[in-house]
């Protein structure tokens, strides 16, 4: 059922021992969304706990409470559930998975999103789901401070490429500008965020970029990630974070897609587009879904098939 903001906030006034989900392979928003919502209900005296399948990237470490430890949070037994970022159950992964069928509130801005929840409160054109959720802590009552300010900003600075996408608006940079006014280090956060690359980053860049391959009169770029470049230069799922965005920073380019291999016959899909392509539209043919500029999807079969199962669905699209 689709709610609004306030109810949202009722819900969460009556409920305790809050479990909160973020999705597998976690970015900053949905990490941004879950920590800042985490801190805010602490403050109503709410008990809380934090999951997701992928554990949570040393590089996100700046979100965290003094002393905070994601292995060591206080278990209890649920007893209400919230998703935040999550379009579809599919993107809980198998830590989480088991909680598919209990979630009682879903925030996301996904137009994709599946409505699995109980209640969703989905708003398709806020740039990151740290926008409602900042919406959420006021209607709460609860005061944001510094930390939770940091949570929010990190959002919004992952979700829209430090404020480059298609989906900025007027809203998003105000809600920026206002997390600033706490404190916020904005140019800490951006240099981690987009200027910081590991060794083992750089040499599976050289790799990437010796798969690149063009299509549409290269209007369509396509870069692989095999597992064989993972092994060898030891990359970490968390360094390999926005590599998507390397195809479609070549001129003349209008459909980026990333290929990362997962295992013998399993591919991961990530598309960036630009204003003339719907990215969401092809991925959701293919099994799964996103935004209009940035979708995914896993699609099976050899890297051969998989290409050509992803180019025939592109033809309209030229």
């Amino acid at each position: 059922m689709i709610i609004d903001v306030s109810k949202a906030c009722d819900l969460l006034k009556k409920g305790d021992d809050i479990l909160i989900l973020s999705h597998q392979k976690p970015d900053g928003d949905t990490l941004g969304s879950g920590f800042s919502l985490k801190y805010a209900l602490e403050k109503l005296g709410k008990r809380t706990r934090i999951e997701c399948s992928d554990g949570f990237p040393s590089r996100y470490g700046f979100m965290y409470q003094d002393g905070f430890d994601p292995d060591k949070q206080e278990q209890f037994t649920p007893g209400m559930i919230v998703a935040v970022d999550i379009a579809d159950t599919q993107l809980l992964g198998k830590k989480t998975e088991k909680y598919k069928d209990r979630v009682d509130l879903c925030i996301d801005h996904h137009p994709s999103n599946t409505h699995y929840a109980k209640n969703l409160v989905l708003d398709s054109q806020a740039a990151a789901t740290v926008q409602l959720i900042s919406k959420v802590i006021d209607g709460l009552g609860v005061k944001i401070d510094l930390l939770m300010a940091t949570c929010i900003y990190t959002g919004l600075a992952t979700d829209t490429g430090c404020f480059r996408y298609s989906n900025v608006t007027a809203e998003t940079m105000y809600l920026a500008a206002r997390m600033m006014e706490y404190g916020v280090d904005a140019y800490g956060i951006n240099k981690l965020m987009f200027e910081t690359k590991s060794v083992a980053r750089m040499e599976v860049e050289k790799l990437i970029m010796e798969t690149l391959e063009y299509y549409y009169d290269k209007r369509c770029a396509v870069i692989v990630i095999s597992d064989e470049m993972v092994k060898t230069t030891g990359v970490s799922e968390e360094e390999l974070e926005g590599v998507s965005a390397i195809p479609r920073q070549i001129e003349g380019v209008e459909v980026a897609v990333t290929l990362r291999q997962k295992g013998a016959r399993t591919y991961r899909v990530s598309m960036r587009t630009s204003e003339y392509v719907d990215a969401s539209r092809i991925c959701v043919r293919l099994g799964g879904g996103g935004h209009a500029r940035a979708a995914g999807c896993t699609v099976e079969g050899t890297l051969v098939q998989v290409k050509k199962k992803i180019i025939e669905q592109l033809k309209d699209a030229f």
